[in-house]
């Protein structure tokens, strides 16, 4: 791997920056690398994660959450309090805020931003996770009373995402639908300068910021300029990391890794603490994935381990479970129910459901063949890992054929009904979160693409979101993910990690990763030359 790494990187940079100018003595800009640019940077109007890792530093949120992904911490409001009922939520603003054009943040500026994410007119894809709001209003100067219908247990967790985030009123009813596309003004550490599409973002310090959150030491921005530059190409992404041609990226390929670890001066850390899972999702109601039997044998056919290892390096983890053993309300007793790896026992499984091999070795039931089609988005991983899955699942007699789409498209595809199976990979905070999001009811057809639909699941999941007690929460969060480990509606496959690299020019980096997000809010980040 080592041979490997380095022959590529050093082709690469070869090739690719013989004629680049030289940026490493430059005192500013930070310029921090990655593979893909986000559609626009309105945090409504965005579910990217692309968009989340830049508007962290644009604009702040009522909490924030600590490095441990489970503690929340004071941001735009100081302090709060919840009522015993549960729905009420009183948070404290802070005083000294600032937006990027020296205008001071008010109560309204908040009650504004909220509304706005859960206005029906604004058609935002997120604005479920805003909860059963009754009313958001101001209570006095630096007041904000945040009112349910019902208790949700996840609010505060939703309120430290970039969805929740602060912004100017003027700034959008000025730019319209081009907000967040021509310019932006928040109250965050760093500024909107510039941006071309598919290339690269430009921030600017906010001159005003210093209420940054209690997780960093350095409550104020130290670096003038920030670039976010977009580099597709894995080879050159790596390579102009290697030529000290950009400063930091958490987008590094896993290949390259042990390579950079053994760089002097290069700094690679991981966050053990962060949630990015992929998984295979079937849809219960397709002529063959309805059948339990199929989607038990592939859950026990598929070897993870090796997918981990031939395809993440080594540098992911399998999952063994539904969800991320990270999780807040993660349940280890249901996370022993879910299928092991033993394709022997996947065959005799087929076997006794009436799954008879054929003549091609593909089994057939009652006239029909043990195939089914997988849709996902054509990325670095995917083609390798549904490949290697559709090894896995040959040997024992399921055929999965693969469609891949690139990422234009593929979400609209994804949004159908014309597959059987599909691969996502998705961030989440809670066990609430991920549960509600992908098997309620009502989230048919997206994002429950399984088209998973039982009443118990919805009155767990109805159940979790609205304890106001912790270990009610967890047992019914519990119940809910034992039955969907024994239904295997999913083959989890691997957790990604989320591995910073920066070269020795920057100071102060830690990895975070809220939402996808490897940096965070971007402070204690310093450059030293």
């Amino acid at each position: 791997m080592l041979k490997l790494s380095t022959l590529l990187l050093a082709g690469a940079a070869a090739a690719t920056f013989a004629t680049a100018p030289a940026v490493a003595q430059q005192k500013a800009p930070l310029t921090i690398l990655r593979i893909i640019d986000a559609d626009n940077y309105d945090p409504i109007r965005s579910t990217a994660t692309a968009a989340a890792e830049v508007m962290y530093m644009l604009a702040d949120t009522l909490v924030t959450v600590d490095f441990d992904m489970k503690t929340i911490k004071p941001g735009l409001a100081e302090s709060w309090t919840i009522s015993p009922d549960g729905k009420t939520y009183t948070f404290k603003l802070r005083k000294d805020v600032k937006f990027c054009d020296g205008r001071p943040m008010t109560v309204d500026d908040v009650v504004y931003s909220l509304k706005r994410w859960i206005d029906p007119a604004s058609k935002s894809p997120v604005s479920f996770r805003a909860g059963p709001v009754k009313d958001i209003r101001a209570d006095g100067d630096s007041t904000l009373i945040y009112e349910l219908k019902e208790p949700y247990s996840d609010l505060m967790f939703q309120l430290a995402l970039s969805f929740a985030s602060v912004v100017d009123k003027a700034t959008v009813e000025k730019l319209g639908a081009n907000f967040g596309v021509q310019g932006f003004n928040g109250t965050g550490p760093y500024c909107w300068s510039k941006w071309t599409p598919r290339q690269e973002l430009v921030l600017k310090k906010n001159p005003h910021y210093s209420w940054g959150p209690p997780i960093y030491k350095d409550p104020k921005p130290q670096i003038d300029e920030i670039v976010w530059k977009v580099i597709p190409e894995s080879n050159t992404l790596m390579a102009a990391i290697q030529a000290k041609q950009a400063d930091v990226t958490y987008y590094m390929p896993y290949i390259a890794l042990d390579t950079m670890q053994r760089i002097p001066g290069m700094t690679v850390q991981r966050q053990d603490n962060y949630i990015y899972d992929v998984f295979m999702g079937f849809k219960v109601d397709k002529p063959v994935a309805k059948d339990k039997a199929i989607r038990e044998a592939a859950n026990m056919a598929t070897n993870k381990e090796a997918i981990a290892k031939a395809i993440f390096f080594g540098k992911g983890q399998t999952l063994p479970s539904l969800l991320n053993p990270a999780v807040l309300d993660y349940d280890k007793s249901s996370a022993d129910k879910m299928p092991k790896y033993d394709p022997a026992g996947a065959a005799k499984l087929l076997d006794a459901a009436g799954w008879k091999p054929g003549a091609d070795g593909i089994r057939e039931k009652d006239g029909q063949k043990a195939t089914f089609t997988v849709y996902g988005i054509r990325n670095d991983s995917n083609p390798r890992i549904s490949e290697a899955m559709q090894a896995d699942l040959r040997k024992v007699g399921i055929d999965m054929k693969i469609q891949l789409w690139d990422a234009t498209v593929a979400w609209g595809k994804l949004a159908t009904q014309e597959f059987d199976a599909f691969l996502m990979s998705y961030p989440y905070v809670t066990a609430t979160e991920a549960m509600s999001l992908y098997f309620r009811s009502q989230q048919v057809p997206t994002p429950n693409r399984m088209n998973w639909k039982d009443p118990k699941t919805d009155e767990l999941l109805k159940s979790a979101a609205t304890a106001t007690d912790a270990d009610k929460r967890k047992q019914a969060l519990a119940e809910v993910q034992t039955q969907l480990t024994e239904a295997n509606v999913w083959v989890p496959l691997v957790s990604q990690p989320l591995w910073v690299v920066a070269t020795d020019r920057v100071e102060g980096v830690r990895a975070h990763g809220l939402y996808g997000a490897g940096l965070y809010k971007g402070l204690d980040l310093k450059l030293k030359r």
